[in-house]
């Protein structure tokens, strides 16, 4: 079972990612193509109450198609 702490952490980079990918002006499923993932799965790593765990692999595809780093994704401190 996932601490709190963990859950808050995943869903903090969730809405990173959902933060980037609307500043880009792309939609879920616009994500989705460019990262050759489904728009479910973007849905649900950016899901407010989800705590899905993308990987390091996946996390490298959108921060490139958004544009941006991984280390930003994963700025949970601010």
């Amino acid at each position: 079972m996932l601490d709190s702490q963990y859950k808050m952490n995943l869903i903090k980079i969730g809405l990173k990612i959902a933060y980037y990918r609307k500043l880009q002006g792309m939609t879920q499923e616009e994500l989705a193509e460019a990262c050759d993932l489904s728009a479910g799965y973007i849905s649900q790593l950016e899901g407010p109450s989800s705590y899905f765990c993308p990987s390091l692999k996946t996390l490298f595809k959108i921060a490139e198609a958004l544009g941006t780093t991984v280390s930003k994704l994963t700025d949970i401190e601010d």
